[in-house]
């Protein structure tokens, strides 16, 4: 009888790549790693899953967004599995990295093996020491907002509760890296139905800007063609 082989078993985890635009910037969130490998690098925020509290992969992006960084996003979007065995010096590996665009807030990490946290302009990355393939990661979530951008509302996500349009083209162009015309979008804004209003204005320019609102409840609708740029 032949003897069974034990099977190398890949490493899992579960990283989050969390965008936002801070002073027409769009940054993302980083930990600095305090323990190996890669220790001193920055990283995504993310970890292994434990399924003593996580009872989906959800539950561990989100467990681990608030341990190494303080912030938990309403919402998360899964982006791709990346997997291979160069990524991690540790054995084989498998990530599932999940994406989102949130507003800008404090950062701070709360376990004592990520050393710091903080919103890093992605124009600075290169630049930088990036642990794992956390680099390649980024990049492709980038690219995947930004084609969102162009068929949807999501760059809201990381505006105030009340804003000026002003204020949305100055997201949607950090974001796209190209101006867009302001007639387009406020068709866009009409067609989607997902605004209102508000009664207040904002100095903007020597002038009051309007400031609209999203509606309680509202799903981000999606296009059928791009936004105009």
């Amino acid at each position: 009888m032949n003897a069974i082989l034990p099977i190398d078993k890949p490493l899992f985890t579960v990283d989050s790549v969390l965008f936002t635009v801070h002073d027409g910037v769009l940054k993302v969130l980083m930990a600095k790693r305090a323990e190996s490998p890669f220790v001193g690098y920055w990283g995504l925020p993310g970890g292994f899953i434990d399924i003593s509290l996580d009872e989906n992969t959800d539950m561990t992006a989100r467990r681990k967004l608030l341990s190494k960084t303080g912030l938990v996003p309403s919402y998360l979007e899964q982006l791709q599995v990346i997997s291979g065995p160069e990524r991690d010096p540790r054995g084989y590996s498998v990530t599932l990295a999940y994406y989102a665009l949130v507003a800008h807030q404090n950062v701070e990490p709360k376990i004592a093996s990520v050393e710091s946290s903080c919103w890093l302009s992605v124009s600075e990355l290169p630049k930088l020491l990036i642990a794992f393939d956390h680099r390649h990661i980024i990049d492709m979530a980038r690219q995947r907002l930004q084609q969102k951008t162009l068929y949807s509302m999501i760059p809201v996500f990381c505006l105030p509760e009340k804003f000026s349009i002003g204020q949305l083209i100055k997201v949607i162009e950090a974001i796209i890296e190209k101006p867009i015309q302001r007639k387009s979008l406020m068709r866009r804004i009409e067609a989607s139905e997902m605004f209102e209003i508000s009664n207040e204005k904002i100095s903007s320019g020597g002038r009051l800007a309007q400031l609209y609102a999203l509606k309680p409840g509202v799903d981000i609708v999606n296009f059928e063609r791009n936004l105009g740029v």
